[in-house]
């Protein structure tokens, strides 16, 4: 494979996470610098209120780090207070399309702290998560915004047969994330060729399969898996990294390959720990793309 591809990186990947209690979090001079020095070019936005919420000053920080904005992830509830939903999701898409970001990646949050507890759905609790991330496409739209639905562990669209049903009962894209889709029991790279023309963007993400494995049979909270390594560099894990990337290229996917590790810093991890991994990651996606 040659062809050049356009690889992002996110503040997730430094431990910076919406979670209360999640970890450690760095700087953002510290994570944006570090994104910088290792070659990256572009970044997702965080998490709500880690990077300027005021578009001249996130605009003069990305800049003053020769970064661009991709867009960002927005995780809230849609299948309750739809009008609540698309008043935030109007906020983030705003400031996202003031910034020079394209993509609005949103996910089907339950409405409760972190991602290690699921409460089930209603046949009409359902209905409403459909028809408000409809309405919110239609918000991001007038902005200039592509919206694509996150399968993502913890929230009402994780396993597979979630992702099959929302791909049946929406016309939004995804959000190929293939850490959570693998945890949720998902083949990203099966997806993926499944339903070529659904694949909106891209996170990229490694994962430990023995590790996943607990998380989705409830053997290990989502939180402690992470605590305890879940996610590795890209080529370290049970994810065909390599195949999905070709995959999704041969498929005619021109977006953003956005590289993901949900990392979790405690007080007495080593500083250096995230840039390391990215790195690895990097290297290894330079080697499988040419």
């Amino acid at each position: 494979m040659t062809a050049k591809i356009r690889v992002a990186a996110a503040p997730i990947s430094w431990g910076v996470c919406e979670v209360p209690g999640w970890g450690r979090v760095l700087e953002a001079p510290v994570v944006l610098s570090e994104m910088t020095e290792l070659g990256v070019t572009a970044t997702e936005l965080g998490p709500p209120g880690y990077l300027p919420r005021e578009p001249s000053e996130l605009k003069t920080l990305l800049e003053s780090h020769r970064l661009e904005l991709v867009g960002g992830f927005l995780a809230v509830p849609l299948h309750e207070n739809p009008d609540a939903a698309v008043a935030e999701a109007k906020d983030s898409a705003a400031l996202f399309a003031a910034c020079g970001g394209g993509m609005l990646v949103l996910a089907a949050a339950t409405g409760l702290d972190g991602y290690d507890k699921r409460p089930t759905l209603t046949e009409a609790e359902w209905s409403t998560l459909v028809s408000t991330a409809g309405k919110i496409r239609d918000t991001a739209e007038k902005h200039g915004l592509r919206t694509v639905l996150h399968p993502h562990v913890g929230t009402h669209v994780e396993t597979e047969a979630e992702v099959e049903r929302f791909l049946a009962d929406s016309d939004l894209q995804l959000c190929l994330d293939t850490g959570h889709l693998l945890i949720g029991g998902t083949d990203p790279v099966a997806l993926a060729q499944r339903h070529p023309g659904r694949v909106g963007h891209l996170h990229l993400k490694d994962v430990r399969g023995e590790l996943a494995e607990a998380v989705r049979t409830g053997k290990l909270p989502y939180t402690e898996a992470v605590g305890k390594g879940l996610y590795v560099p890209l080529g370290e894990g049970d994810v065909d990294i390599e195949a999905m990337v070709r995959s999704v290229a041969g498929a005619g996917y021109d977006g953003w390959y956005v590289l993901e590790q949900d990392t979790a810093l405690s007080d007495d991890s080593p500083i250096d720990r995230p840039g390391q991994d990215v790195a690895a990651s990097l290297s290894y996606l330079r080697k499988i793309t040419g």
